[in-house]
Parts: C-alpha cells; structure tokens; sequence
C-alpha cells in the first residue's frame, strides 16, 4: 500500500490526496492496489476541490468533487474495457482522454504535465497486457463457436474424450477456423493428418 509521501511524488497537493485517498481505499476491491494519483490544477483562479485521477492495477478511476467538495462522485473504467487512454499537453498542463471498448470517452483536463506524463506510460502498459488478455479471449470465443468439440493438440491441453463425429464435418470446421485466422497453417495440417489417420 502506498504511503501520501509515495504519491506526491509529482508535486501533488497532499492535502488532496489526504483526503482522496482514504475513500480510494474503501473503494478498492480485495487484491486491488492504488498505483497513482493524479491531482488536477487548475492554471487559473483557485480551484478548492480539484478533480483526481486514480491508477490500480485493476482500473482508472475519475474522482471528481461535488457540493463544494463535501461528497465524491467516483467514475471508474477496468482496464480490459480501456481501449485507448490519450494525452494531450498544453503550455501548462495536460488533458487526458480515456476512450472504451465500446467507444464511451471521458476526460480531465489541467493535469500537470508531469502527472499526466507518469499517468499515461502506466495506462500505456496496462492497455498493452489488456489488448493481449481481449485478444487471446476473443480467439477462444471464436474457437468456441467455430469448433465445436475440436480440440487442438496444446502443451496445455489435457487428452478428451469427445463424442464420435463424422471426420468430413471435423475438417470443414477446421477449414473454416483456418480462413477465420483461428488456426494457423501448422495447426490445421496437424490436425487434418490426425484425422485423416483416423479414417
């Protein structure tokens, strides 16, 4: 767990993020950890309840202050819904954009640049491992639904007993999960040769 004198380390105002943080904490779930917390400041006039951004290792959290400040409305998007998290600087600070998987933007803006900076580099390395976890999930779901009881021979998978189907059908299913990109071209030719031995 990190300590206030951990997440300041960017001239965050502690006062803030002695407030934040006790209620981030509550809202964490078990295994969740804060990573980071970005402090909105504003460039001008006086702004007594600023905006936060909250970095776990499961999620974004937009923190942003209603009623001069007395409540917190908490926004959150997991990170294997985050499609794209985007940073624009100005001359001061910074505006950052997060964009979902199903296409939903919310943003920030006046986040200190250097903030914003250490902010994105970590949603950059948790969109990366999410768009690998979508992607390997995706190809199981297609899987799925194009192969029906075909196993393809893994290190991990474990030998099935599945019921008898016709060779012919098991190879068309096969094809298809070949032209879909399921399959690469090894994969499909080792499992063609084992039915065709069957035959």
């Amino acid at each position: 767990m990190l300590s206030i004198k951990e997440l300041v380390s960017e001239d965050q105002d502690p006062k803030v993020i002695e407030k934040v943080l006790p209620k981030v904490q509550d809202y964490c779930t078990s295994n969740e950890e804060i990573q980071y917390i970005a402090v909105q400041k504003k460039t001008l006039g006086v702004n007594f309840s600023p905006d936060c951004i909250a970095l776990t290792n499961k999620r974004i959290i937009l923190i942003r202050p209603k009623t001069f400040g007395l409540t917190l409305d908490f926004k959150d998007y997991s990170w294997i819904n985050v499609a794209d998290v985007h940073m624009k600087e100005g001359v001061f600070a910074a505006t950052v954009t997060i964009k979902t998987t199903t296409g939903k933007t919310d943003s920030m803006e006046d986040i200190p640049k250097a903030q914003a900076r250490r902010l994105y580099r970590f949603a950059q390395e948790m969109e990366e491992n999410k768009r690998e976890e979508r992607r390997h999930r995706d190809l199981e779901d297609k899987r799925a639904i194009a192969g029906g009881g075909i196993t393809i021979n893994t290190p991990s998978s474990q030998p099935q007993t599945a019921i008898a189907e016709d060779p012919m059908e098991k190879l068309t299913k096969l094809k298809v999960m070949l032209d879909n990109g399921i399959l690469t071209q090894e994969e499909f030719d080792t499992a063609k040769k084992d039915i065709l031995s069957k035959m």
